[in-house]
């Protein structure tokens, strides 16, 4: 069988463009959600619920604070109407949805045109890792000098940092804040690696334990730099594992990347109500003015979401990390050949290449590459820098030379871990069931991946078995 006719992968990659406006705040008409003739849309099951007044406990700062209470209700309308307040406004038919009262997104009950301006956003309300600099001047470097000596690696991540500052710093304003009912707006629970429990980590497979470990450490590093002390926020703020927490995942989760004019991070309140999906129909946007545009990139039809792209489709394992979710819409998942990472790295591939498709389980060529690499490594060095060779001059005649020479070899191996990684995922999944949602929320979400996971390598152990 030759390697090529096994499985051709592919990729996509989300690129936000930086734009000029594609429509001015007089051109558009303010919208509103119609609450009470507001019906279920096509493909939404349940009904729209209208949220009571939140709940709030109170402190000495700010005046009213914003309840973290993991149950309290996210005070969603209140938000709309002001964000229409300060400037934002939608095309008519887009409107604000949940189907539990914990999920929200924007839907449209319109027909939208392909190139069409759906929402705008005006820069006065977008948060920008940029502007925090301006905000917080000397101390926000000490804090940032010193989390970069903790880890020169967290120097990439500087705008995150920022982001997260400036939720603290609101925090503590509460309602003398500008942004209070946005933030009274958003989610007080998350279920991405940052949220998870000791208990929940004994669950995942080594890849996606490894990912949310790295996101509990990047939150830990930030932690204990604001905690320093330079940063003008309280220490009653700082020091509340609850907030800080809170005030990470929520610039974690939110933010939108542009490079242009310098690379930063940017929160545009609203878009954040935009869900994620491997075939996006809208694009988020900027100005030179800094006013936030979400155009349609798609023809989109009455009763659909309006859905941007989180991160790489062909792998959803980064998503569930960082967001907390597992896109129902993935067509691959990563062969989790994490013990692999050496020969990954020597032949210059990627994880994204590296995949089984979650359909048929079939299997992308690089990864045949990977095992016989290893293969060859371990008993003859000669062939494996031929082989090496052959992969970094894309010498796909002697790649396919050696693969059909050891194919009986490198097909063992891949049956090997297919049928330990089966062996695993069936044990986390039962320790993982044997929690009480009650202290483990994240359960299911954890359970779903193993699931997808299972069941992916379930056809590709098949496959497998079908080749000899």
């Amino acid at each position: 069988m030759k390697l090529k006719d096994i499985f051709l992968g592919s990729s996509a990659i989300l690129s936000w463009a930086t734009t000029a406006a594609a429509f001015s705040p007089p051109s558009l008409r303010k919208t509103h959600i119609s609450r009470s003739q507001h019906e279920p849309r096509v493909g939404y099951a349940g009904q729209v619920r209208r949220l009571s007044p939140l709940s709030v406990s109170y402190s000495g700062m700010g005046g009213t604070a914003i309840s973290l209470d993991e149950w309290t209700e996210r005070d969603v309308y209140s938000m709309e109407e002001w964000a229409q307040t300060y400037g934002v406004q939608k095309i008519d038919g887009v409107e604000l949805y949940t189907a539990d009262g914990e999920d929200w997104q924007l839907i449209t009950n319109s027909y939208v045109q392909a190139g069409s301006s759906v929402l705008y956003i005006p820069s006065n309300l977008v948060l920008s890792s940029e502007d925090v600099v301006r905000e917080f001047g000397q101390d926000l470097e000490l804090s940032e000098n010193a989390l970069v000596q903790m880890d020169k690696g967290q120097k990439k991540r500087l705008p995150l940092f920022r982001l997260m500052v400036k939720i603290l710093g609101e925090y503590e304003k509460g309602q003398d804040s500008q942004w209070y009912l946005w933030l009274n707006s958003l989610p007080r629970r998350f279920y991405n690696g940052v949220s998870m429990t000791d208990a929940c980590f004994e669950c995942l497979p080594p890849y996606a334990a490894v990912l949310s470990m790295n996101e509990r450490n990047t939150y830990s590093r930030f932690v204990n730099a604001i905690r320093k002390g330079w940063v003008p926020i309280g220490q009653e703020i700082i020091h509340d594992d609850r907030v800080v927490k809170w005030a990470y995942n929520v610039a974690l989760t939110r933010f939108t990347e542009v490079w242009n004019p310098v690379r930063q991070k940017l929160i545009a309140p609203m878009t954040d109500m935009l869900n994620h999906s491997s075939e996006p129909n809208v694009e988020v946007t900027f100005d030179d003015l800094g006013n936030c545009i979400v155009n349609a990139i798609a023809d989109i039809q009455p009763g659909s979401p309006l859905t941007i792209s989180l991160g790489d489709p062909t792998n959803p394992t980064p998503l569930f990390a960082q967001y907390g979710f597992l896109a129902n819409d993935c067509k691959t998942i990563f062969c989790k050949a994490i013990h692999l990472e050496e020969q990954i790295i020597d032949l210059g591939y990627d994880f994204k290449d590296l995949l089984f498709q979650t359909e048929t389980g079939e299997i992308a060529p690089k990864v045949w590459d990977i095992f016989l690499y290893k293969l060859l490594q371990d008993n003859d060095f000669e062939a494996a820098n031929q082989f090496y060779v052959a992969c970094k001059t894309d010498d796909e005649e002697t790649k396919q030379q050696y693969h059909d020479y050891y194919f009986p070899y490198t097909l063992q191996e891949l049956k090997n871990h297919v049928y330990s990684i089966l062996g695993e995922v069936d044990q986390l999944t039962m320790k993982a069931q044997s929690y009480d949602l009650e202290t483990h929320p994240r359960v299911p979400v954890i359970v779903a991946h193993n699931d997808l996971v299972r069941d992916t390598f379930v056809m590709t152990q098949q496959l497998l078995e079908s080749m000899g």
